[in-house]
């Protein structure tokens, strides 16, 4: 497993030291991907159950109901 392991590293490891492209389209992806998760989220996705509940209480049963779909 070890090896195996060891292996897989030394094959993507010399793969992307290699890439000439294939860097500048990762480095495309990273800042695709940060803008997405990072950014987005502060100015789009407001924290629900933050202002619609007041107390950790209330926030957790709310979880708990929409998981085990009691609603």
């Amino acid at each position: 497993m070890r090896t195996f392991l060891k292996n897989a590293f030394y094959l993507y490891y010399d793969g992307f030291r290699s890439m000439t492209v294939g860097k500048r389209l990762w480095i495309i992806i990273a800042i695709k991907l940060f803008i997405m998760f990072a950014i987005l989220k502060l100015f789009f996705f407001k924290d629900f159950l933050k202002t619609n509940f007041t107390s950790e209480e209330q926030r957790s049963e709310y979880v708990i109901d929409r998981l085990t779909g009691k609603q």
